[in-house]
């Protein structure tokens, strides 16, 4: 399993777990997600693109 495999299901269990669900969280909006949303996505350009 190659380190960009690895680093993009690590990737998906944090957004996962980044989700606002508990009540002290809710406030918190999207902002924690969409953050590593972005990092998802960018790990994911480089993977498709063969540099990880």
């Amino acid at each position: 399993m190659g380190l960009g495999i690895v680093l993009l299901i690590v990737l998906v269990l944090l957004m996962v777990g980044v989700a606002p669900a508990w009540p002290h969280s809710r406030n918190w909006g999207y902002a924690p997600s969409g953050g590593l949303g972005l990092l998802l996505l960018i790990v994911v350009v480089l993977l498709l693109l063969g540099q990880i």
